[in-house]
């Protein structure tokens, strides 16, 4: 009998463009970043527009330049400027996140052939370009309210002092140091939840995420079993953000349901192993980008077998 070769799913078309999925994803990104703007200022406002704004304008003006079809209507460039501006410390020369969109957009996205075609989230990797570039800039945070000078972050604290018991009240309000977009998790939990009802995402890939890194921090932190410890560990830094926003993107996370699984706990364990034995206190960028490199191979693996055909 001769077997059809079919691609695996989904084959169903919905009447949803990607401009409509990218276009939710920056509405749902709005609470923290307004959040993030009231509580640093308008340098911190200015550093999301001017960010966006640049991966936006580099799309265009690289797209004209090779007479390519131009696509920043699909909102995607103005997604990565944002997510990349979000992730940057409230306090940074605007040039430097700037420098960081033209990244992202024409060495991480265009070059591999546009949207769809990236082979791992180019927010991130841009992120994860500044941090290397310019690791003192990247890595410097102001206090909140009239704490203007340079301060340590709750997870840079609890780095370097295990027993030290964050507030987490204002961890999960947003109160504390850290960069624009990650730090107020009641307005990152509102995004997730818009995300989740629009069903532009599922919230398996973020739970089993989540899930994960506070299994291997509860086994392998040395905070022991504190419940103050794990929770101060899930509310710190960018693990929420990256959890929804930077973790379920079509392009860089598999396809299968049982690659997605994979690829959630593979994420988890790299952050956990980052943020625990690794030299900075936070793990979630590099740990999502070197899974996006590994997705094509867990796509091949998991896909499931033909109807009828013996598996080898």
């Amino acid at each position: 009998m001769k077997m059809l070769q079919i691609s695996s799913s989904p084959h169903i078309r919905e009447d949803v463009r990607s401009s409509e999925l990218m276009r939710d994803v920056v509405i749902a990104m709005l609470p923290t970043a307004i959040y993030g703007s009231l509580q640093w200022g308008f340098h911190a406002f200015f550093v999301v527009v001017l960010t966006t704004l640049a991966a936006v304008l580099t799309e265009l003006v690289y797209q004209k330049a090779m007479k390519l079809p131009v696509t920043i209507n699909d909102w995607s460039a103005a997604v990565t400027g944002m997510i990349l501006a979000l992730n940057c410390p409230p306090n940074i020369p605007f040039w430097i996140p700037v420098v960081g969109s033209v990244f992202a957009i024409i060495v991480v996205k265009q070059l591999y052939g546009g949207l769809g075609a990236n082979f791992m989230n180019p927010a991130l990797a841009a992120r994860c370009f500044l941090l290397i570039s310019f690791a003192g800039k990247m890595t410097t945070f102001t206090g909140v309210g009239t704490d203007a000078v340079a301060t340590a972050t709750p997870l840079a604290v609890l780095k370097a002092s295990p027993t030290a018991t964050p507030d987490l009240m204002n961890m999960f309000l947003g109160r504390i140091p850290g960069t624009i977009g990650e730090v107020s998790k009641i307005c990152l939990l509102i995004g997730a939840l818009y995300l989740i009802i629009r069903k532009v995402i599922s919230p398996k890939m973020p739970l089993i995420y989540i899930g994960t890194v506070a299994l291997f921090t509860l086994l392998f932190g040395k905070g022991g079993a504190s419940p103050e410890y794990l929770f101060s560990e899930i509310l710190g830094g960018g693990l929420i953000f990256g959890a929804f926003f930077m973790l379920t993107d079509y392009v860089t996370s598999p396809i299968t349901p049982l690659g997605q699984v994979i690829f959630a706990v593979l994420a988890g364990l790299l952050t956990g192993l980052f943020r625990l034995y690794g030299g900075s206190a936070e793990g979630v960028s590099y740990a999502i980008i070197l899974s996006n490199i590994v997705v094509p191979i867990i796509n091949n693996k998991t896909v499931p077998k033909a109807f009828g055909r013996e598996g080898k």
